[in-house]
């Protein structure tokens, strides 16, 4: 797999993650309480809310918390900080770079945790400007398809203006501009297709490719970033397999 589907090749180190520190609700929490900040609160119009409301049902988040940070979201609940998105850049150390999106409540404490995990890597955060330029933002999504629905995938993506649509390991992913996302997702379910997972990343234009050794040291480093409470996503320019992964949660 490459880097531009790093949002979903960790996942199963990062799952296990959070589970163990109880840190998945808050996550999810936030997701629906930005989404519905950006979009508002009511689903059926707001695509990515619903999306990440669907997320949330999946991993039984509780129906009360649901709503709960969708009231957060909008403003009717005005209990706790308010949560700031902040996206930084960084240097994960030998040549490759990332860009992390957070959610907090404390910049100060945010800036330091990253800080402390490039730093262990040998890497730093980097000044802004200097790491986003590498990179574009992207809507993808992402359909279980067992080999049966490629071809109806592809002609409603191409149809919703879709740049590229691949199948790998059982999942076919669409890559698209990031104005064609709502375009993408009723295109999929007017096909009766579900989608997985979904959003806008940001997707390298050119990929680091490193030695075995080299890339399981970077990926120590997403994988730290991916565990800190405040980060959302790491998105980062490194090329890597799935024989690097397993290495990763062998490790």
């Amino acid at each position: 797999m490459s880097g531009h589907s790093h949002w979903s090749t960790i996942k199963r180190k990062k799952g296990a993650a959070d589970a163990k520190k109880g840190a998945m609700f808050t996550r999810l929490a936030r997701e629906i309480a930005l989404a519905a900040r950006s979009g508002g609160g009511d689903p059926s119009m707001n695509v990515s809310l619903e999306l990440a409301i669907e997320r949330a049902r999946a991993s039984n988040m509780p129906k009360d918390s649901i709503e709960r940070a969708i009231k957060r979201g909008t403003g009717v609940d005005k209990e706790g900080a308010e949560l700031l998105e902040i996206t930084y850049e960084g240097y994960l150390g030998k040549g490759a770079s990332a860009v992390i999106e957070c959610v907090t409540e404390n910049r100060n404490r945010t800036v330091a945790d990253l800080r402390h995990i490039l730093s262990k890597g040998g890497g730093d955060l980097a000044s802004n400007g200097s790491v986003t330029w590498q990179f574009e933002r992207k809507a993808i999504y992402t359909v279980k398809s067992d080999g049966k629905y490629f071809d109806k995938a592809f002609e409603a993506a191409l149809e919703a203006g879709a740049d590229d649509v691949t199948e790998e390991d059982g999942y076919i992913e669409i890559i698209g501009p990031a104005e064609t996302f709502k375009a993408i997702h009723d295109s999929l379910a007017n096909a009766g297709l579900h989608t997985e997972d979904a959003g806008l990343r940001m997707v390298p234009k050119q990929e680091v490719e490193l030695d075995p050794d080299q890339t399981l040291s970077v990926l120590k480093v997403i994988s730290a970033l991916e565990e800190s409470d405040d980060v959302q996503n790491v998105y980062s320019n490194l090329k890597y397999t799935n024989e690097d992964l397993e290495r990763l949660e062998e490790d």
